[in-house]
């Protein structure tokens, strides 16, 4: 199986180096050191405390900044963030021919309609993935913590052979896949989590054993719940009625110092996926006229200090540039 993994940073590095020491040609389009490392000493993932990773050769990676090298593919699996989309989707194109099947594993709704508008709604495969992983350092991805599975399907939830052939190739590498009977179901009830952990916790500065114990800001998380599954009805994908206190179930059994990536990011003033989580909700809300009060005011809150964020990045760039 030929697969192509485009955005190899932690998601991208740990499914794709799992294929890889499969035995799959898997080709990676990276940049810089990250590249730089890839090619001289290849992948090494860090398992969670006092678990095994695994690495890679670099002769079986087949690093590369130039996807037109790779040609087309089985699989593309996309492992950027959705801010990272518009950068990510003219790299597709000398990968995709037809049959080829794109993997998206951005968080939120809207990425798969992204990549579509680039590659075809045909080559597109839904999915998400759940597993805590980060870039450590060039060439080196760290395994948190989470099962480490891949869920995905066809647009229309048919069950196709390239998808089967894809979930029989990554249990045989290791991963847990799971092709469910509504990937979009699937897609909106972890946005369900995401969004309002994300939005909360960066708002209060707060790990998630905080915002569950107070009464207030569970209260919050529960709300901005609701919003969501209300917008998803409107949208035309019916989550279950008790989705909201699953969830909150799930929450209730996370590691209480636990963070998500949106609040970090905006904590460390870098660029952040608000747009694709909270800014989603609202905008979503907006066109189904579904009210979104909570999620607004958290979408308006983390957009000003984003924004400020924003202007001091400029200003060092330029400053830099000027020192120049």
């Amino acid at each position: 199986m030929k697969v192509a993994v485009v955005g190899a940073g932690g998601i991208g590095g740990y499914f794709g180096g799992r294929l890889a020491a499969a035995g799959h040609d898997v080709r990676f389009v990276a940049r810089g050191r990250h590249l730089e490392a890839l090619r001289r000493d290849g992948l090494t993932v860090e398992g969670p405390s006092g678990g095994a990773g695994f690495s890679v050769p670099a002769a079986a990676l087949g690093a590369t900044d130039d996807p037109a090298g790779i040609g087309p593919v089985d699989y593309v699996l996309l492992g950027v963030k959705t801010w990272q989309l518009p950068a990510a989707l003219p790299l597709l194109k000398p990968l995709v021919e037809d049959g080829t099947g794109v993997l998206t594993t951005q968080n939120g709704v809207e990425a798969p309609a992204e990549v579509a508008e680039a590659v075809g709604r045909a080559a597109v495969l839904p999915g998400s993935a759940k597993i805590i992983t980060y870039v450590e350092g060039p060439g080196r991805i760290r395994h948190v913590g989470g099962l480490g599975s891949l869920t995905f399907g066809e647009w229309d939830d048919r069950r196709s052979t390239r998808v089967e052939n894809l979930r029989r190739a990554l249990d045989e590498a290791g991963v847990t896949a799971v092709v469910p009977k509504d990937i979009w179901a699937e897609l909106w009830a972890k946005f369900l989590f995401v969004a309002p952990f994300g939005g909360v916790g960066a708002v209060t500065d707060a790990p998630i054993g905080a915002l569950r114990s107070r009464p207030g800001t569970r209260r919050l998380l529960a709300e901005a719940m609701t919003e969501i599954r209300e917008v998803a009805r409107a949208a035309g994908t019916t989550l279950p009625e008790d989705i909201v206190t699953t969830t909150l179930d799930f929450v209730d059994q996370q590691p209480a110092e636990g963070t998500s990536s949106l609040q970090r990011d905006i904590a460390a003033g870098l660029p952040s996926e608000l747009e694709a989580w909270t800014g989603a909700v609202v905008r979503l809300g907006g066109s189904h006229g579904v009210p979104t009060p909570v999620n607004g005011f958290l979408y308006q809150v983390l957009g000003l200090r984003e924004a400020r964020a924003a202007e001091q990045r400029e200003a060092g760039r330029r400053t830099e540039a000027g020192a120049a």
